[in-house]
């Protein structure tokens, strides 16, 4: 078949050569894929989870004016879609009249193909602009044309889903995780005291509560003003990244306010060790007071002539701050627990220095009278041991001094006399006889 001369393009367009039978098939089939492309991307477009989001949202800001904008986009895409078949079409139906279309039909082919035959109505031609604005006249494409303002159309639509779509699959999930654990840590703080009006951190996790509702709010409503766009000026749909400053920074708060939390309950746990050991020591010393209260009675029994000092009772003030800290625990009032405890540790150390030194001074003398019996005892056994257990001196000095150390009361002064006279004659009982005879030669 011969090759078909030239045909008059469409205004502004200088004459086309007019494709040949081979050209206008493989055109087709081009045209044909592409048409298959597209439908299948509308088609996703349609089902798109993100649209289904967007449709049911009530959006506000970026995203209401966005997604407008979108919708109206995806109507116009329809559209220029449905003219799109149409052109397609009637090439089709053209083509196929017969095996060997003539020069004319060539011609018709070549100007369906790539001329600017396909009418668009002006909003159309807009390609989903502003509403409000005045009306465009129709517009003339090519299918190449058409084809590339549906790429455009479906670039932009798809941009916004997509967008909206991977901010809500990132933020509210992560969002309703730290609210969650937001709730766990307000509990153990709860619990050591930290509350809100009562602790700074308690003040915090308020704050942190509604941080966190007020964006998640505000990310359901409008989830583009958390879309940063990539940097790197890609014109690819949904090129960029959720933006989570707000979300982390709330995480980071958080975070910080668990580990104080942590050191309130260290704290807690600190506290009530010391507690407990205040409270032994603090009963020790009362105990040994009340030792030492006993012991001095039995002195003024036993012991005469012996000032024997006043023993004191259990400190009341001690008791009285002890008991303040215990309501300080009870309260989670950390802040004048710990000073307080630093004090009474100090003091009920004091304490029981005080009572051990009281019960020391209180049974002096009854450790005063023990030592002379023992020190009496000792030179009795030491004197038996030489044979002069029956001398009548020993045995009557250490029975006088036996009697006042084992009488009631002691008169200590009289007895320690006697144990000292008993350990004179001893010690010249005990001599030896040849060391006398060389004194006198």
């Amino acid at each position: 078949m011969g090759v078909p001369g030239p045909f008059p393009g469409s205004p502004g367009r200088p004459d086309a050569p007019v494709l040949d039978r081979e050209e206008v098939d493989r055109a087709l089939a081009r045209l044909g894929a592409e048409y298959e492309a597209i439908e299948t991307s509308l088609l996703a477009l349609q089902d798109h989870a993100g649209r289904r989001l967007l449709e049911g949202a009530e959006l506000s800001g970026t995203t209401k004016e966005r997604w407008a904008a979108a919708e109206r986009s995806i109507t116009v895409l329809w559209s220029l879609f449905d003219a799109y078949t149409a052109a397609l079409e009637t090439a089709r139906e053209l083509r196929e009249r017969r095996r060997w279309p003539s020069v004319e039909e060539l011609a018709e082919l070549t100007e369906l193909l790539h001329g600017a035959g396909v009418t668009v109505p002006g909003a159309a031609a807009e390609g989903g602009g502003q509403e409000g604005g005045p009306a465009r006249p129709s517009e003339r494409f090519s299918l190449e044309g058409l084809v590339e303002r549906m790429n455009g159309l479906y670039a932009r639509s798809l941009d916004v889903i997509v967008a909206a779509d991977a901010v809500w699959s990132a933020l509210p999930a992560r969002i309703d995780l730290l609210s969650a654990e937001l709730q766990r840590t307000r509990s153990l703080a709860h619990s050591v005291g930290v509350r809100p009006g009562e602790h700074p951190a308690g003040d915090d996790l308020e704050r942190i509560t509604q941080e966190l509702l007020r964006l998640r709010e505000r990310v359901i409503a409008d989830p583009l003003a958390f879309w940063v766009s990539s940097s790197t000026g890609s014109s690819a749909p949904g090129g960029g990244r959720p933006d989570t400053g707000r979300y982390d920074r709330a995480a980071r708060a958080l975070e910080d306010i668990r580990r104080e939390v942590a050191a309130v309950l260290d704290v807690r746990q600190d506290a009530e060790r010391r507690l407990m050991q205040l409270r032994d020591v603090l009963s020790r010393a009362d105990r040994t007071l009340t030792e030492a209260r006993q012991a001095r009675g039995e002195v003024l029994a036993k012991i005469a002539a012996s000032e024997v000092p006043a023993v004191s009772g259990p400190s009341t003030a001690l008791h009285e701050q002890l008991a303040a800290a215990a309501d300080y625990r009870r309260r989670a009032q950390w802040h004048r627990l710990s000073p307080l405890l630093d004090s009474l540790e100090e003091r009920a150390e004091d304490e029981l220095h005080r009572a051990r030194e009281s019960l020391t001074a209180v049974t002096a003398p009854l450790a005063v009278r023990a030592e002379l019996r023992g020190r009496l005892d000792a030179y009795r056994a030491k004197v038996a041991r030489h044979g002069m257990a029956e001398d009548p001196l020993l045995t009557e000095r250490y029975d006088l001094a036996r009697r006042m150390l084992w009488s009631a009361p002691c008169d200590l002064r009289a007895a320690e006399q006697a144990v000292w006279r008993y350990q004179q004659v001893a010690a010249e009982a005990l001599v030896p006889p040849q060391l006398e005879g060389r004194g006198e030669s």
